[in-house]
């Protein structure tokens, strides 16, 4: 217990600094920027602790985990989770800012649990965690019939994607007898002389479960429809919190942890991926509504990652599977710097007077601000995947992991990929197009302040960093993507004893069959 509660201090900073301000909020006399700079020491207390136990021999408990991979996803989420908090400063919220800026800090923290969590259990709640405070921010800052109806479809799919994943969960503990993503890693291989069929129907529920979160088809179809009736802010949340939780989850999951279904799950893979890049792209050419285009890029790039989920999971050896962890690893940060990116120069492009919401609504942007212009150009480049960018490299990770498969199922996939990349070009350098050779009738007057702008710069920085100088970040990306993968190794080799010390401690773990029969092993 003492492990448990040592390795989630920085969840539970934010857990209970959140609750504090849901409750302070009550009984404040007047809307401040208080809670703004609230949000921000929260986050970086959280911060300070996850770098306190990164450097020293982390705690290890049969409930979580804190390796090279949850320390990826840690300080991803938090610092994700300062530019969104930054990128919110300029909102209208009045009297509803202690309860934005709290739900928030709840999604990050949900985050962070997704990333470490060792047992089905909290990975769930993790999820949770994020799902439903994103209810409460849809709602929050409009309360037009757009906003509501978006509020309304995204609560009710995530509902129901939520139950199709918790069922899933129930049919793996069921089959293996454990909760514990160690055990059921060992645990089913090393004792069950045939696979139960329910294992099966287990990864189709969790992958649908899982699919909504990271909006691959055919899961995709609220995501439009969703980011076009919320907020600029809150679309930028929409696309890479969710993602990128739902592709950690997947990652600790369904590749490190079932890895004896790992042909059924490439196969599946395989048809997840190829149809969430065409449609994703196929249909981002028909978009004119900025958020609306981004959410079907939003839908390819999870394609893409697929992949490399595909490859991690169905590749045979050691090498492949690293490998193919390693690219989504790597192109998370990717994906987070262009994403957020883009929708933070339309937060600072708009305002009241001036929304911009359309394509159109950026003609003569490289006129009238060039620097914001070079910086939009920069993200669109990155996510059509222009050398020296990140987006190239996170695209050359992914589709290399696939080719060194050897895999004819890959190999088709990369070609795929390669079609849809292109194709993604149309619609991305129209945007550029737009910019520099479009003239406006109507001058863009700027209406967010220097919180957003900055954000602008750090991830036009990190974009164009990651893709001057790629290998230390591609190092990380290899030693949080490796250690997972290890542990999982480890675990089907150790089976029997893992087996028999977990169905000794109750209080970390359920105990099942598997345990059962370990205890009675001469």
């Amino acid at each position: 217990m003492t492990e448990t509660l040592q390795a989630i201090t920085p969840e539970i900073i934010l857990i209970v600094l959140a609750s504090v301000m849901y409750l302070a909020g009550t009984f404040a006399p007047a809307p401040c920027r208080c809670w703004f700079w609230a949000a921000l020491a929260v986050l970086a207390l959280a911060g300070l602790t996850v770098g306190v136990c990164s450097s020293r021999a982390a705690p290890q408990s049969a409930v979580v985990v804190v390796d090279s991979l949850a320390i990826y996803g840690k300080l991803l989420a938090l610092v994700t989770g300062v530019a969104l908090v930054l990128l919110s400063e300029g909102m209208s919220l009045d009297e509803a800012a202690p309860e934005y800026f709290a739900s928030l800090l709840l999604v990050v923290a949900g985050s962070m649990l997704v990333a470490g969590a060792n047992e089905l259990v909290l990975l769930f709640l993790g999820l949770e965690l994020i799902s439903i405070p994103t209810y409460v921010l849809l709602y929050l800052p409009r309360h037009d019939a757009a906003a509501q109806e978006s509020a309304a479809k995204y609560f009710f799919l995530s509902v129901f994607s939520s139950a199709l994943f918790l069922y899933g969960l129930s049919l793996v503990y069921g089959a293996a007898g454990s909760t514990n993503l160690a055990a059921i890693a060992g645990g089913v291989l090393g004792e069950m002389p045939s696979l139960p069929a329910t294992l099966l129907v287990a990864l189709a529920l969790i992958m649908a479960g899982l699919g909504f979160k990271v909006a691959a088809a055919p899961f995709h179809f609220y995501a439009p429809d969703v980011y076009q009736g919320t907020t600029n802010t809150l679309a930028a949340l929409l696309a890479w919190v969710p993602k990128a939780a739902g592709f950690l989850a997947m990652l600790r999951l369904v590749t490190f942890g079932m890895p004896y279904l790992a042909d059924k799950t490439a196969w599946l893979l395989v048809v997840l991926a190829g149809a969430t890049m065409t449609i994703g792209n196929v249909m981002g050419l028909l978009q004119n509504n900025l958020r609306r285009l981004f959410a079907y890029s939003g839908i390819a790039h999870a394609g893409y990652m697929l992949i490399g989920i595909g490859v991690g999971t169905g590749g045979g050896t050691q090498f492949l599977m690293t490998s193919g962890s390693e690219g989504v690893v790597f192109y998370l940060v990717a994906y987070a710097a262009m994403t957020i990116g883009v929708f933070a120069v339309i937060v600072f492009l708009s305002s009241p007077e001036r929304p911009v919401e359309t394509v159109d609504d950026l003609a003569g942007l490289a006129k009238s601000h060039p620097a914001l212009a070079l910086a939009m150009a920069l993200f669109l480049f990155s996510l059509t995947g222009i050398p020296i960018t990140a987006g190239f490299w996170g695209k050359l990770a992914i589709f290399s992991s696939a080719l060194a498969s050897g895999d004819t199922r890959y190999l088709w996939l990369v070609v795929i990929g390669v079609v849809n990349a292109a194709i993604s070009s149309y619609f991305y350098l129209r945007i550029i197009g737009v910019m520099y050779m479009n003239e406006s009738f109507t001058p863009i007057k700027p209406g967010g302040g220097r919180p957003s702008f900055s954000v602008v710069m750090g991830c036009a920085l990190v974009t164009l960093l990651v893709g001057l100088v790629p290998s230390p970040f591609m190092a990380w990306a290899r030693r949080a993507g490796a250690g997972p993968q290890r542990a999982a190794a480890e675990a089907m080799a150790i089976a029997p004893r893992a087996d028999a010390r977990l169905a000794t401690d109750s209080s970390s773990t359920f105990t099942g069959p598997l345990q059962a029969q370990a205890a009675n092993r001469p």
